[in-house]
């Protein structure tokens, strides 16, 4: 039986027994019926999963992207080797300087009441003179622990850090180098005000024949030449 335009049964193919519509025309303008099937997309691979790390890859990959797995063979992906430190290098020895430089360590009253500090001062006095014997000397306080002396010793001012400072010289010139201390290093003349901004740590500053460096709550050190007699002393 076919159907026509107008909804009749027909048992002719060309025209309608009913009406005489023409059903090719029917069956060309013809929607599909209700059991009619609905044209499909073409099947998309599903993505696979990872069995490592969770992580969806394309179908047709062969690892995964993001840790390697091998697909294909099932391998689970290689650990990094581990990056292999490099041995510790001895550090060279710091070069043996005349005994011509000392370090003068004072208790620099200005400079504490600057700090507002809640530690006691000492009383100020006399200097403590530390001969500078090598090109390379660390400014701190000692730790067993950690197992740190430093050359100038500053143990009595605990706003000094372990290792505070690096005094460098070419044998005419020194320098200072703040070593990321927790107060600071701050260099500044002896005929001008107190020094108000540090030093930025890793930049070594040449200290002129006038300039004072402050650290800590109340320490003021001061680079010279050594005098005949303490040169005579350190020989």
């Amino acid at each position: 039986m076919s159907t026509c335009p107008n909804g009749h049964q027909s048992a002719s193919d060309d025209y309608c027994d009913t009406c005489g519509a023409p059903i090719a025309a029917a069956g060309a303008a013809s929607t599909p019926g209700p059991d009619a099937l609905p044209e499909t997309a073409p099947d998309v691979p599903a993505p696979q999963v990872c069995p490592n790390c969770s992580t969806e890859n394309s179908a047709t990959a062969l690892f995964c992207e993001a840790c390697g797995y091998d697909f294909t063979t099932g391998t689970m992906p290689r650990p990094p080797d581990p990056v292999q430190a490099p041995p510790p290098s001895q550090a060279p020895l710091a070069t043996p300087l005349p005994p011509e430089w000392v370090a003068e360590l004072w208790v620099d009253p200005d400079w504490y009441a600057a700090q507002e500090s809640e530690d006691p001062c000492p009383s100020p006095g006399l200097p403590v003179v530390v001969p500078l014997r090598s090109q390379s000397v660390l400014v701190g306080r000692p730790s067993s622990s950690r197992n740190i002396h430093p050359d100038v010793d500053c143990s009595g001012d605990t706003g000094v850090s372990r290792r505070q400072a690096q005094l460098t010289s070419d044998g005419q010139r020194w320098w200072v180098e703040d070593l990321q201390s927790s107060n600071g290093t701050y260099v500044g003349p002896a005929s001008g005000p107190l020094p108000e901004t540090p030093l930025p740590p890793g930049q070594r500053r040449e200290l002129g024949d006038d300039d004072r460096v402050y650290l800590g709550t109340w320490t003021r050190l001061v680079v010279r030449r050594a005098t005949p007699e303490e040169q005579a002393g350190t020989s």
